[in-house]
């Protein structure tokens, strides 16, 4: 068997910086007299730097949850049987383009996207289909749905009220978070005065409708993997964060209240203790924010509930299998770091949809550590080591140093609608592309220590089926021929009329106009007609 040639071998590789991925410098050695906040405190007690539940994870684990959704309701309906089969303990929904940006399977600039990247759910009909045979009282599910968020959950509770399941038990969780596709997605939909305004049209209506589901997760993760650093990934995120409680506020919200089923998003990426310092940082800084700017006293109001995904832009298509270690490394750094929901992306999701085959190793990346690892015995198992307090106290200077930054341009919807912030994390992508491609940073596989004598060996590769899309536009015709013209058009003109009156909350027209089953594209265009679309801002 001859010898894999490596192009790496006779070259030398550069030293690892004394640095985290954010730049924050390390010492060679920490020592107690360096520490700002010596005393971690303890967890479930301000300012949660130890955690959110006094026992941790000893008396529950995380909800385990794959990202999956594909081609047609059928399709992904199976998938997540099989998941929930193999100890899968929460759906989260992937949803195709042209159901994130509110367009119908008929639409011509749709078709070439059916099913593509999630599964297309365009009216109440995929709906019942895609969660067939599964227990939505039981079951908590979560969407990665911003533009259109409101009218998925509000076809969720659709869906749930013909299934029988009160809508009091309802658990789970919408993105909803709009601010964050202005800047690193693009799955806007309308400017941004009345998505806000949707947003919170959203959280109120759940917090009496839905009480235990959460109405928005605001979500650095897509932030992060376009460019920005786990310190802007958090500064950017918590600043997001209390512009939709300003929102809130303002349209008569109780901080108190509201802030309850307020939740958070994440990538996790390589830099192990980074990562880890990321969440205890958060904690923190997030329930003083609360505390001093609005007074809250609740400790469930303070208490700063995230989930995450480990893998994303960390993964990569040469030598795929390495993937699996990463994924396990950035899921172990979620655990210590105090995650509530975790999902980790399969080997092969670099490249293609995930097979069976790979959302499983996914799947059992997560058992593994929960189950074997011992990690989930104690509560923050890192707290009070020298280094971690350390590096959780510059995170927590850095973050506010970015926040700061922000308010003084004008604050998050200025930054945005002027282009300023998208401007900032563009700058920083590239410039981690050139630290790459120089060789400064070491990717395995990429930049360093490739293999230069075989192809990638990928596993099984991911088909879609090719009738798929033909499949979803004949279930999208015949629902539009057996559904009640009269009944479409009357819940349609409703929902117009409320979106003309910002006194109006727009939750339940919503819900009545998936009940008559109009489409997500149909909905969509009302809302056009009276608010219009945002316009990307033009920097120069």
């Amino acid at each position: 068997m001859s010898e894999a040639k490596d192009q790496t071998a006779e070259q030398e590789l550069p030293a690892p910086k004394p640095q985290t991925a954010s730049g924050i410098e390390i010492p060679e050695l920490v020592t107690a007299d360096m520490l700002i906040s010596p005393d971690p405190g303890k967890p479930a007690q301000y300012p949660f730097t130890r955690g959110i539940f006094a026992d941790g994870y000893r008396r529950r684990l995380w909800t385990f949850r794959q990202y999956s959704g594909f081609g047609t309701a059928e399709d992904s309906n199976r998938r997540y049987r099989f998941l929930l089969e193999q100890g899968q303990t929460g759906l989260s929904v992937a949803l195709d383009l042209p159901t994130q940006i509110g367009l119908d399977p008929v639409d011509s600039m749709a078709k070439p996207e059916i099913g593509k990247v999630g599964v297309s759910l365009s009216n109440l009909a995929e709906a019942e289909i895609l969660f067939k045979d599964i227990d939505l009282g039981k079951i908590s599910t979560s969407f990665t749905i911003n533009g259109t968020a409101a009218i998925i959950y509000a076809m969720y509770i659709a869906v749930a009220d013909k299934f029988g399941v009160p809508r009091r038990e309802l658990t789970g969780t919408i993105q909803n978070d709009i601010l964050k596709e202005y800047v690193a997605r693009g799955t806007w939909i309308f400017p941004v005065a009345p998505s806000m305004r949707l947003i919170s049209d959203t959280i109120l209506y759940s917090n009496d409708v839905t009480p235990r589901f959460n109405p928005i997760s605001i979500a650095g993760a897509h932030v992060r993997d376009a460019g920005a650093t786990a310190v802007e990934e958090l500064g950017y995120t918590l600043a997001n964060g209390l512009a939709y409680v300003d929102e809130l506020r303002r349209r008569g919200g109780d901080v108190e209240k509201f802030a309850k089923r307020l939740s958070f998003f994440f990538y996790v990426h390589m830099d192990f203790f980074e990562e880890i310092c990321k969440f205890r940082a958060a904690r923190r800084i997030w329930a003083r924010l609360l505390k001093t700017r609005y007074g809250v006293e609740d400790a469930r109001a303070l208490a700063f509930r995230f989930g995450v995904v480990c893998g994303g832009s960390s993964l990569i298509a040469p030598q795929p299998y390495n993937n699996i270690v990463r994924v396990a490394l950035e899921t172990t750094a979620a655990v210590l770091g105090g995650a509530q929901s975790i999902f980790t992306c399969a080997f092969d999701e670099a490249f293609q949809i995930p097979t069976e085959f790979s959302a499983e190793i996914a799947l059992r990346t997560q058992q593994v550590i929960a189950y074997e690892s011992g990690i989930s015995k104690t509560v923050d198992p890192l707290g009070g080591s020298y280094f971690v307090e350390y590096l959780t106290d510059r995170m927590e200077q850095e973050t506010l140093r970015v926040m700061q930054e922000i308010e003084d341009y004008g604050g998050v919807r200025r930054a945005i609608e002027e282009g300023w912030l998208q401007l900032r994390i563009a700058k920083r992508a590239f410039t981690r592309k050139q630290k790459v491609d120089a060789g400064e940073t070491i990717i395995v596989g990429q930049n360093a220590f490739k293999r230069t004598d075989q192809a990638d060996d990928v596993g099984a590769v991911f088909t879609l089926d090719p009738t798929a899309a033909q499949n979803v536009l004949r279930k999208h015709e015949e629902v539009l021929q057996r559904r009640q013209g009269a009944r479409v058009a009357e819940t349609l003109a409703r929902l117009k009329n409320a979106a003309a009156s910002d006194s109006v909350n727009l939750m339940p027209h919503l819900v009545d106009c998936c009940h008559a089953y109009a489409t997500v594209g149909e909905m969509v265009s009302c809302l056009k007609e009276v608010w219009g679309e945002f316009q990307e801002p033009v920097r120069l």
